[in-house]
């Protein structure tokens, strides 16, 4: 090659201070160290075999500029690049065709069946229908879903927010209220000489979670989805209270507390009258105020009220209720499975009245919104 390629030939007429200093800055770019000393030398050697020919500047710069081994492939396509050009890639030919067969695999089942008699390259698409139904509609289930997804479920775990609790315990650290019991007994083992002194301080325990659900009619394509919910909530942790709310207040804890989720919604739905029937919510909730939220159930404890919001009574009366509610609550979460639905508002008179009194308003319509629930109730 003796003419050399377009950028060496034009280096003849062109500085070929500037024209190495550009090549040294794109070998920088590229990440290889190239010192000035390196440039220099790179010069002198242009300067005493010439630029006339390409492997001339090409065994210049390689001798001068590229100190490690491993650097030369770099430098190959960098000159390439730089000198000619040409891009080192658009010379390479095309990688061939390869026939690839997809095999859709379903996770629970046992994996695409292969005897080792296909040579043709396969590619496992994996897929889970958990991932599914974990965004599903409540309202669009058939019964099997419903059943696989009360077994997930039975997985969710309700984390508690933490309270101080009246009763003592141990610390090691110097602080709190003094033990006298410990540090007296440890001085009767030490000759009577109180010499280590022991501490008490207020423990935590989990707030109480208290789950009112709607069982009217308007509720009935979610009522069922989220009863198993609240029973994986009552199952699951200390402190949870289950409530049922219709034409009338129904207490659901004892009939939650087995672990068998038909067992216990089988006894759920035997006490509860107003399965899918009417709604007074406000009502109802005011039941709960008088009959147990006042006097101590809901005190400091996160309420989760289970709704549509829909309700057949005076919006005042829906007002006066979540106000005596929330003065008592450390927080009420309200759980609309509607709010979901496209262009919603809050418009329901029962919804409406209740909104200012809710600290957190979110989706209960699939399992990914009770999941994200689960987390709002241990924030």
């Amino acid at each position: 090659m003796t003419d050399g390629p377009p950028l060496v030939a034009a280096a003849r007429a062109e500085n070929i201070c500037a024209l190495a200093a550009r090549f040294g800055a794109a070998l920088r770019e590229a990440e290889l160290e190239v010192p000035v000393g390196s440039m220099i030398t790179f010069l002198a050697a242009l300067g005493c075999v010439g630029v006339d020919t390409r492997a001339k500047v090409y065994w210049c710069g390689r001798a001068t500029l590229v100190h490690r081994p491993e650097d030369f492939d770099t430098y190959d396509v960098v000159f390439t690049r730089f000198w000619e050009g040409i891009d080192p890639q658009s010379l390479l030919p095309p990688p061939p065709a390869a026939e690839v067969t997809l095999a859709f695999d379903d996770l629970e089942g046992d994996g695409p069946d292969g005897d080792g008699e296909d040579d043709s390259d396969t590619i496992a698409v994996r897929y889970s229908p958990y991932e599914l139904l974990r965004e599903k509609d409540f309202a669009d289930c058939t019964a099997d879903e419903l059943a696989e997804l009360a077994e997930l479920m039975s997985r969710l775990r309700l984390g508690g927010v933490m309270r101080r609790s009246r009763r003592l315990q141990a610390v090691r650290v110097p602080r709190g209220r003094p033990d006298l019991r410990r540090t007296v007994r440890r001085a009767l083992q030490a000759g009577g000489e109180p010499i280590t002194r022991s501490f008490r301080q207020p423990g935590e325990q989990p707030r109480r979670l208290v789950l009112l659900l709607d069982v009217s009619g308007s509720m009935e394509s979610y009522a069922r989805a989220l009863l198993r919910f609240v029973h994986a909530a009552v199952v699951a942790r200390r402190r949870v209270e289950a409530f049922a709310l219709g034409t009338r207040l129904t207490r659901l804890t004892r009939e939650l507390s087995t672990r068998d989720p038909d067992a216990a919604f089988d006894r759920a739905a035997g006490v509860v009258e107003d399965w899918s029937g009417g709604t007074r919510l406000g009502e109802s909730i005011g039941v709960f105020c008088d009959l147990w939220g006042v006097r101590g159930m809901a005190r400091g404890a996160v309420v989760v009220i289970l709704s549509d919001g829909w309700d057949r009574g005076e919006p005042a009366v829906m007002a006066e209720s979540m106000g005596r509610l929330g003065r008592v609550a450390h927080k009420i979460i309200w759980v609309n499975p509607l709010k979901s639905t496209p262009g919603y508002a809050p418009l329901a008179q029962g919804m409406a009245a209740a909104l200012p009194f809710v600290d957190e308003f979110v989706e209960g319509h699939s399992l990914a919104s009770l999941e994200e629930l689960a987390g709002r109730v241990a924030a």
